[in-house]
């Protein structure tokens, strides 16, 4: 029962990482990649579909991405869709090819999207430390059944602790890189 508990509380420690690694991935730096665009949505005949659903992203260098749908009468909507984001991205079409160019970060820029990183590591801590309290929770819960004495108890606490402590430092570590590829010029 303490083994499914703690395995239970890592697969959703691991699942608050990938989700980490997910929201970083939105976040601009210098360099085009295909990932940046993932949050956008695009009308296609009154549907809202992904972007990469509809069109084939691809970096063109290391500035500029290229947006080829798969549809002629695309490329309207998918040129609305990039600029409406938030993303600050100004599309150019060329016949059926939409390129992207990746403008400069500015040093206001970096240090907004530093903060935004910031605060999605902390939201990744929370979720991390969200499953630990459930955990913990589960582990008092048998403990008041008498299914666990108070010694598997306390032992089972601090591997609990350290699993966390280790799954906050992969959040840290992670945030330290997004802060080095956005500051990098």
């Amino acid at each position: 029962m303490i083994e499914e508990i703690k395995s239970e509380m890592q697969q959703r420690m691991q699942k608050s990482l990938e989700a980490l690694a997910t929201n970083f991935s939105r976040i601009r730096t210098g360099r085009a990649h295909p990932g940046l665009l993932d949050g956008i949505h695009v009308d296609y005949y009154g549907s809202d579909m992904p972007l990469n659903q509809v069109a084939n992203v691809n970096v063109e260098d290391a500035r500029t991405l290229a947006v080829t749908p798969w549809e002629k009468s695309m490329v309207q909507e998918i040129e609305k869709a990039i600029m409406k984001s938030d993303l600050g991205l100004n599309p150019a079409t060329a016949g059926t090819v939409i390129r992207i160019p990746m403008p400069a970060l500015t040093e206001e820029t970096r240090r907004n999207y530093t903060k935004q990183a910031r605060q999605e590591a902390e939201s990744g801590r929370v979720s991390v430390r969200n499953a630990r309290r459930d955990a913990l929770s589960q582990l008092k819960d048998l403990l008041k059944d008498k299914e666990i004495s108070e010694d598997e108890e306390r032992r089972t606490q601090d591997e609990i602790q350290k699993i966390t402590d280790s799954f906050v430092a992969d959040v840290d570590k992670a945030l330290v890189k997004k802060e080095e590829d956005l500051m990098e010029i």
